[in-house]
């Protein structure tokens, strides 16, 4: 497997398996925000919107979780095998963003 990072510099290579699973997560969430859509235009009430809402949050959530559980097994894996430590300090940048 072929290790990247990405914003342009760095790209990976993601098995079918991986793919599919997060192109089916993401295809989800679409479709809860398609009807959080139609439940305003439907003048739903406020707090089941808030409900459906914190479920895409919650579904947002786990993509990360798998993404990044993927990326440490893989990219920061491979990079730290590479002798190239610097991904350690990049991870952690990330979670600092993801976690605010």
């Amino acid at each position: 497997m072929q290790e990247q990072k990405c914003c342009c510099e760095r790209k990976k290579k993601r098995s079918e398996e991986e793919f599919r699973s997060l192109m089916n997560r993401l295809k989800r969430i679409e479709g809860q925000v398609r009807g959080v859509e139609k439940m305003l235009e439907n003048d739903a009430y406020c707090p089941d919107i808030l409900i459906q809402v914190s479920a895409i949050n919650r579904a947002l959530n786990s993509f990360n979780k798998e993404l990044l559980t993927s990326h440490m097994k893989s990219c920061v894996v491979n990079d730290i095998r590479a002798g190239k430590d610097d991904v350690i300090d990049e991870l952690a940048a990330t979670l600092q963003k993801i976690m605010k």
